[in-house]
């Protein structure tokens, strides 16, 4: 079966692809829905002054700041309407699936099915309009202290900025989250993954020029430019393996003898990634360890506040505080996510419920360890993966200056969106190839 499916993809063509106009119109909604995301990053939210915003990104481009932005395109550095982009979705998502595992009442809403679905989803917009709110309001606030000399970033400060700020802010998010919904449901592709990706992707040409400007001045030499591109080809190609790599238990289902008819005796795999957790530990790990130089250089007079400033000093990129420090969050953020997305308890009941079972283990407990004993053993080589990625680029970062975009966290978002917009598609095709064959079958039939 699983041969006849590969011969099926390989025959997919370029003819297929112009006949399967399903397909044709959701890419197309796709890559509209995100021009209009594009646009939005250029509209920008009144009362500010550009000149004066730009000098204090300029100076906290090595903050968080400076990740977040790369985030949201470039539109939290021109202060947009999409300054906050998708990121309030994200964390009220996550802090909703970590409530799921500790709350019994959101857990039993998880296993209702498609109602639990959606209250979850409604409980993840309210916690993302709330977040948005918060840090809008915090955000208008920051504007406000933002100064370049004696000027101020923002034209008339009060609570009308901060009112408008707030609004404008959240709106946007909130449009995004819808735009997102709409892509994911018209389009191809996740749409909260696509508009990510399209704000880092947006931004890859301004990195690479200035890589090359970088070498034209004579900052760094054009041998390490080539290095440095062959490089990031290598690290590409390493986090598609790793990112496709699994490791298939196999699951064997009884017979079952109904009549004079024996029913079952099949098997199947349970596969298990090496990196469950996705791209969730870099985010987070480079958020916290970003976060003390952010307020140290937020200061007006640049010398930071006393033991923050202290603490910024040991935490910069390339330091071996903070190499160790990240690694460290890494590994306790993967370990964190993988428990919470996989259950190896649940799992064990659902297998035992169909009755399947693991070759050579009992079902229940043993199964149930059996999981978290291989699970334990990925999600460390998961783990090791994603700090040999993240650390990489953070030493090229801090020694030559490389800008954020070659960074292993957008790295990992650009290729795994990549991937997973691409079996899309492919499943698309697939699925049209079917539907070609199963017409054929019918008219062969009819005139047979």
């Amino acid at each position: 079966m699983a041969s006849a499916a590969e011969q099926l993809a390989s025959s997919i063509n370029l003819s297929a692809f112009s006949k399967a106009t399903e397909l044709k119109s959701r890419i197309w909604f796709t890559l509209g829905a995100l021009v209009i995301y594009r646009l939005g990053t250029y509209i920008p939210i009144p009362g500010i002054d550009p000149g004066i915003l730009q000098d204090v990104f300029s100076r906290n481009a090595g903050g968080i700041l400076g990740m977040f932005d790369m985030f949201s395109g470039g539109a939290l550095g021109r202060m947009t309407i999409f300054a906050l982009n998708i990121m309030p979705y994200i964390s009220a998502s996550i802090i909703i699936q970590l409530l799921t595992a500790v709350s019994p009442t959101l857990e039993a809403l998880k296993k209702e099915g498609e109602s639990g679905r959606k209250k979850l989803n409604q409980y993840t917009r309210l916690g993302t309009v709330l977040l948005a709110a918060v840090q809008s309001y915090g955000i208008a606030v920051g504007l406000e202290g933002m100064r370049a000399g004696a000027q101020s970033a923002v034209i008339d400060p009060g609570l009308f900025f901060r009112l408008v700020t707030v609004v404008t802010l959240t709106s946007g998010t909130v449009f995004l989250m819808w735009l997102g919904e709409q892509i994911t449901a018209r389009g191809v592709g996740n749409g909260i993954s696509l508009i990510i990706f399209a704000g880092i992707v947006a931004n890859l040409p301004h990195a690479l020029a200035s890589t090359l400007e970088l070498g034209r001045t004579g900052a760094i030499s054009t041998v390490f430019i080539i290095v440095f591109l062959v490089m990031s080809i290598l690290v590409v190609g390493f986090i598609v393996f790793m990112e496709r790599a699994q490791r298939r238990i196999l699951v064997q289902y009884p017979k079952r003898q109904v009549g004079n008819k024996m029913f079952g005796g099949d098997a199947s795999h349970l596969p298990l990634k090496i990196n469950t957790s996705g791209v969730i530990p870099p985010i987070f790990a480079s958020s916290l360890l970003l976060l003390p130089a952010t307020v140290a250089n937020f200061e007006a007079n640049g010398q930071g506040f006393g033991w923050i400033g202290e603490i910024t000093a040991y935490l910069g990129h390339g330091r071996p505080l903070y190499m160790a420090l990240y690694i460290g969050l890494i590994c306790f953020f993967c370990f964190f996510y993988t428990a919470i997305v996989f259950n190896p308890v649940e799992t064990a009941d659902n297998l035992r419920k169909y009755g399947g079972f693991i070759p050579g283990i009992r079902p229940g407990k043993n199964t149930a360890d059996y999981l978290d004993y291989v699970l334990t053993r990925l999600t460390v080589v998961g783990a090791a993966y994603l700090s040999a990625v993240c650390i990489l680029p953070e030493i090229l970062i801090s020694e030559y200056s490389v800008p954020f975009y070659f960074g292993g966290t957008s790295l990992l978002i650009v290729v795994s969106v990549t991937m997973d917009t691409v079996a899309q598609i492919h499943s698309h095709l697939l699925a049209h190839q079917y539907e070609g064959l199963i017409k054929k079958a019918k008219l062969r039939g009819r005139r047979g």
